[in-house]
């Protein structure tokens, strides 16, 4: 075999979230697991792997300490790097693919990653809410993987979402944070049920809400508020006699005395919260506000800012325990609420 066809397997993504020398030290298993990489062959050198994989040096030696430790390979002075296993078992390997990178997914990879453990192997990428990268990262990524565990959710587009998802096993899928309709089969989900999540949130709360009439969802993001999730909303106002509305446009807002706004997005929460004080309203007091998504900062603004969250935690060790026991089901999750000084 040529010794540059070697790089036809060897490869690292600069897409890809998973550390380079983890990517350079997974393909070359998978390789030797496949056998097309043999005992005993002479791998490239540090410097061949820096020219071809566009990697620094360290990065290279790092994947190959990394694939010595597991005792894939050898070194001997000046011959280089070998292959000494006569056998590598190949990995679980997971592809990941997250809508964007924030505290909440932060939390989920934590969680996911140290629930799998060292012997499962995960392939990690962000597509930013861009269904055509969301499309491209996946549709370049077929081969080799015992699970695709995806969170779609999309600024635009995406209409079309379920017919790709559908080209995948339904026995290695597993979406995460909400359905997609269209999607058939006996796939798995870790999920939260909106409509009933935002009823026992605002209902554990009902006190606090009480010193108000009205309470506004303000959702002006180009994302579609969820249909559940509004469902649950009205629902709540109904039995329990509150003035309610769905703003799509935080700058038509008149901002009064007795009501509680529900942000959806934190560029709206900004806006609100400059025309709190421009309107010399007290939060807390005159107005409440509750944001979803929990992030550091929620807990010092205006001495704390009530927030509802996916439990990323709990979403992290059933999708892991999921891919682990390799067995397809339906998980519906609870949210957190965090009750501060803003309501």
């Amino acid at each position: 075999m040529k010794q540059q066809n070697i790089f036809d397997f060897i490869n690292v993504d600069g897409l890809s979230l998973t550390p380079k020398y983890i990517q350079l030290a997974n393909s070359i298993q998978d390789a030797v697991s496949s056998g097309k990489i043999k005992s005993n062959w002479i791998l490239p050198s540090l410097h061949e792997l820096t020219y071809h994989l566009e990697i620094s040096k360290e990065t290279a030696d790092r994947g190959y300490k990394y694939l010595r430790d597991l005792g894939v390979l050898s070194s001997v002075p000046g011959k280089g790097h070998y292959v000494t296993a006569k056998k590598v078992v190949q990995p679980r390997k997971i592809f990941l693919l997250l809508d964007k990178l924030n505290a909440g997914r932060k939390t989920f990879y934590d969680v996911f990653s140290q629930v799998l453990g060292d012997d499962v192997t995960i392939d990690f990428y962000i597509y930013n809410d861009d269904y055509e990268l969301f499309k491209k990262l996946l549709n370049r990524r077929r081969e080799g993987y015992s699970h695709y565990v995806i969170l779609p959710h999309f600024a635009e587009g995406g209409e079309r979402a379920h017919e790709l998802l559908n080209t995948i096993p339904k026995d290695k899928l597993i979406l995460l944070d909400q359905s997609v309709v269209g999607v058939d089969g006996d796939f798995g989900s870790v999920s939260e049920n909106f409509k009933r999540n935002i009823y026992k949130a605002m209902e554990t709360v009902l006190e606090d809400l009480s010193k108000y009439d009205t309470i506004r969802i303000i959702s002006s993001s180009n994302i579609n508020l969820s249909a559940d999730l509004s469902a649950g909303f009205n629902l709540f106002c109904q039995q329990y006699a509150f003035e309610r509305s769905i703003e799509q446009n935080v700058q038509d807002l008149q901002v009064k005395k007795g009501e509680v706004f529900i942000c959806l997005h934190d560029d709206d929460l900004v806006t609100l919260i400059e025309m709190i004080r421009t309107a010399g309203l007290e939060v807390g007091e005159d107005v409440g506000i509750i944001s979803y998504n929990e992030t550091p900062l929620k807990r010092y603004i205006l001495k704390g800012i009530t927030t509802i969250s996916t439990d990323f935690e709990q979403m992290g060790i059933k999708a892991a325990k999921m891919v682990l026991k390799n067995q397809m089901e339906h998980v519906e999750l609870d949210c957190r609420l965090k009750l501060r000084h803003s309501l």
